[in-house]
């Protein structure tokens, strides 16, 4: 997999933990995630996240994007 940046706010899954995430920033190496519903921040290796398509999202919660 290759390194990628996603801007804050995007959805990701992060294939480590299986959960999607929202992209707060960057910590060194890292990317930061939150999780969608509340709960402490965690860190992934970039070259384990990926963009979450729709299915994923709605599967996760999120009925709407934010412009």
């Amino acid at each position: 997999m290759s390194r990628q940046t996603y801007r804050r706010g995007a959805y990701v899954m992060d294939a480590r933990t299986g959960q999607v995430g929202e992209v707060m920033g960057h910590e060194g190496p890292n990317v930061q995630l939150r999780p969608l519903h509340g709960g402490q921040e965690w860190e992934a290796d970039p070259c384990k996240v990926r963009l979450a398509p729709n299915s994923e999202k709605r599967a996760a919660g999120i009925t709407r994007e934010r412009p």
